[in-house]
């Protein structure tokens, strides 16, 4: 079995490419933070976030380039934190939904 990570090269052009991405992606969530969006400021502003973090993962971590199961693993560590926004998501929107009964004394 070869590793395909370490007989991998990526050119300049291609970090230079990605470089420039993140320095777009960045100028974005600049323009996106002086944007009144309402409650989406922090919906566009996360997935600004995950483009750059994707980049950056993929291309200058060499994942793309790497062996399956390292990118298996990442696709697992993925899910887990997909399981977990759920979960916090799901707490967060049915906090209403049950009376809140006070007692007075």
């Amino acid at each position: 079995m070869t590793d395909n990570s370490s007989n991998h090269i990526v050119s300049p052009r291609s970090y230079v490419l990605v470089f420039l991405a993140l320095l777009a992606l960045t100028a974005t969530t600049t323009t996106v933070a002086f944007i009144n969006l309402g409650p989406w400021n922090t919906v566009a502003a996360l997935a600004i976030a995950f483009g750059k973090a994707t980049l950056v993962v993929l291309i200058f971590m060499h994942i793309r380039w790497s062996p399956r199961l390292t990118q298996i693993v990442i696709a697992g560590g993925l899910f887990w934190l997909a399981i977990l926004l759920a979960l916090t998501f799901s707490d967060f929107a049915t906090r209403g939904w049950l009376p809140v009964y006070s007692v007075t004394p």
